[in-house]
Order: C-alpha cells, then sequence, then structure tokens
C-alpha cells in the first residue's frame, strides 16, 4: 500500500513551541477496545475488565516509513489519574538530539516533538507529570562523561522533579572511574540500549558495571528485549538478547535492580515469568500500551505483578500524542490501585525516591 504522508507544523497551545506533525493518509494502528472478560472460576465482581490488546504475528522490526499517527492530544494528564513518574523519557545534547531526528525519519518513523532538553521538562511537567525520569545513552565509546555531565546539569535545574540517569559505553576504557563520578554528580543510576551500544550482558566486562551499580545502591535501566530491532542497528538484537540472558545477571547480582523497558518486548511472556520469580526485577510499559507495535501475545495488566511494572512514555521520540498511554491506562477499567503502581508506586520502589 502507497504511503501518502503530509507534513505541517502547528503551535502547542500551552508552551508555544512549534511542532512538527506527519499526517499519514492510510488506514492507522488502532487498539482493540478494552471489554469485560468473560464470567470463569473467580467470581467476576473479584476482577477488574481486563486490559488486554491483540494484534497479528508479523515479523517486526523498525523500518523506513513507519505511520505516524495524528492522534488528538490533551493539554493536561487525564482526570482522576494518581501522580505520575514518567520513568522513560530522552534528553540529549542538541547535536545528538538532532542526529536521533535524522536517524528516526530514515529507519523508522517521523518524531512528533522534536523538542530540545529543557521543551522536554517543561512539557512534561507543565501538563502534571509529577516526576521524571531522564535518559540517555553513549552510542561510541569517548562521550560517556560528556553525556553525564550534561544530564547532571540540566537535571539540576528541576529539584525533586527530574531524576537523571547516567551513561557508559560497555567496554571503554575508563569505565569505572566514569560510572563513579556520573554517580557523585547525583545521577541516580545507569541506563544501557544493547541495540545501539551492541553489547552482549552476559560478557565478562559488564560485570564491572553490575558490581559497581550494586554496590553503589542504584539501579540500572537496560534496553535487552530483543524488539524492535532495525537492520540498521550496529548488531542483531536477537543474537544477544534474551530473557534467558537476563535471568544470569538477576542470579549473580541478586541485590542489583534492573528495568527492562517494552516490557520485555517481545519475549512478554518470559519477562512476565522473571518478575514474577525475581524481586529485583521491573518492567516498564514504553510504547507497548499504545497500540503502535503489533505484539503477539495477549497483555492482561491484572495478571501480572503490579508492583513491577512502571509507566514510560519514550517522550518525545514518539509517533502518536504524548498521552495515548496514559488515556488508555484510565480506559483500561484496572483497579485504581494498580494504576497507582503502575503511574507511580513502581518507579517509586525502583528509584527509591521515597
Amino acid at each position: 500500500m502507497t504511503n501518502y504522508l503530509k507534513t505541517c507544523f502547528r503551535v502547542d497551545e500551552v508552551s508555544g513551541w512549534k511542532i512538527s506533525e506527519r499526517i499519514q493518509l492510510r488506514p492507522r494502528i488502532r487498539m482493540k477496545t478494552p471489554t469485560k472478560p468473560c464470567a470463569t472460576s473467580r467470581a467476576a465482581s473479584a476482577r477488574s475488565w481486563e486490559y488486554r490488546f491483540k494484534a497479528c504475528t508479523v515479523n517486526i522490526m523498525l523500518r523506513p516509513n513507519l505511520p505516524t499517527i495524528n492522534d488528538q492530544e490533551g493539554s493536561a494528564v487525564p482526570a482522576d489519574l494518581p501522580e505520575i513518574i514518567d520513568a522513560h523519557v530522552h534528553i540529549f545534547p542538541p547535536d545528538i538530539f538532532s542526529s536521533i531526528w535524522q536517524w528516526f525519519d530514515e529507519h523508522a518513523w517521523h518524531i512528533r516533538y522534536q523538542l530540545e532538553t529543557s521543551q522536554v521538562f517543561e512539557f512534561l511537567l507543565s501538563r502534571g507529570i509529577n516526576h521524571i525520569i531522564a535518559l540517555q545513552y553513549a552510542h561510541k565509546p569517548g562521550i560517556a562523561d560528556k553525556l553525564n555531565r550534561y544530564m547532571a546539569r540540566e537535571c539540576q535545574k528541576y529539584p525533586k522533579q527530574i531524576t537523571g540517569m547516567a551513561t557508559i559505553f560497555p567496554g571503554e576504557n575508563n569505565s569505572e572511574n566514569i560510572l563513579k563520578e556520573a554517580f557523585a554528580l547525583g545521577l541516580g543510576g545507569l541506563k544501557l540500549h544493547a541495540h545501539v551500544q551492541g553489547f552482549d550482558m552476559n560478557a565478562d566486562h559488564m560485570n564491572l558495571l553490575y558490581n559497581i551499580c550494586q554496590s553503589s545502591n542504584k539501579p540500572i535501566i537496560m534496553h535487552v528485549g530483543r524488539e524492535p530491532k532495525s537492520e540498521a542497528y550496529p548488531c542483531d538484537p536477537y543474537k544477544i538478547c534474551s530473557a534467558e540472558k537476563l535471568e544470569r545477571v538477576l542470579q549473580n547480582f541478586s541485590k542489583l535492580r534492573i528495568c527492562v523497558p517494552h516490557f520485555g518486548f517481545d519475549e512478554i511472556v518470559a519477562y512476565k515469568k522473571l518478575i514474577e520469580k525475581y524481586d529485583n526485577l521491573w518492567l516498564d510499559t514504553t510504547m507497548i500500551l499504545s497500540g503502535y507495535f503489533p505484539i503477539k501475545d495477549t497483555i492482561e495488566l491484572d495478571s501480572f505483578r503490579i508492583d513491577r511494572v512502571m509507566y514510560g512514555s519514550d517522550f518525545p521520540n514518539i509517533p502518536y500524542a504524548w498521552d495515548r498511554e496514559l488515556k488508555w491506562l484510565k480506559a483500561s477499567g484496572l483497579s485504581q490501585e494498580n494504576v497507582d503502581w503502575i503511574l507511580n508506586k513502581s518507579a517509586s520502589s525502583f528509584l527509591e525516591l521515597g
């Protein structure tokens, strides 16, 4: 099917910033409306509505010309939601952000919100997000120290509202000092991305990073799910990422708190079992609740260990409205307690925000 795209700009009503939009003039990916479950052996009155969506099983990867969804966005978080910690927000210096926008344009989707760091923070905080976990990753050796100092400076402008995570390029020289200095600057943990950085989480040199984080009581957010993969990445995620590999890390570093983004996509069932087995593992919801990617598994959030599931948006690097997954959570029929865990308590526990 031919893609018909139209790029336009609009002025954001709250911030006044100009935001680019690429309108997709083809059938859009839509989420299945939540439905009430059939009666089972458990009393129906004891269950919330099932929060689920299904999609066909396809060969999933990032590829050029993925659709941009021109859905309507709200000017504030949906009413009646608890306090919200967004545990997956990206910031970078302007030159790297610009390169990321270009990469996504060429290899995935058009990023709807092309904002600089201060605009990212102001956008979310002004709309009612209570706390942000800010992430970045070093895509090559030699830049981690610069990125960590940038992260620390930007987060200091928003005391008690932003927790910044450090980065390191696994295996680079002086890794120990770079990471320890980042923690001394006040950064709250470590962010790693196996697809971009090309590391095997079971490689010997990774133990140094795990040991530093564990001894410093600093958690790791580590993208080690196999999807969404891209032929433009420097490695094949299916060769270096798996739930089985992560389980070895969880066993060897039992006091190290780890979060795997995107529900560990595409091994969602395997990661669901891991959070039931290990107290030091969390998952985040990033992009999986949006209905954007075809998912081979049915996700029923009320069957997950909810105290190990935390909300993340992937803002600003998304192809749809910033509040899409918040709206879906509000409409999910999950109990207020479970929504509170997903939007607040799980991330607060992971980061020990107090």
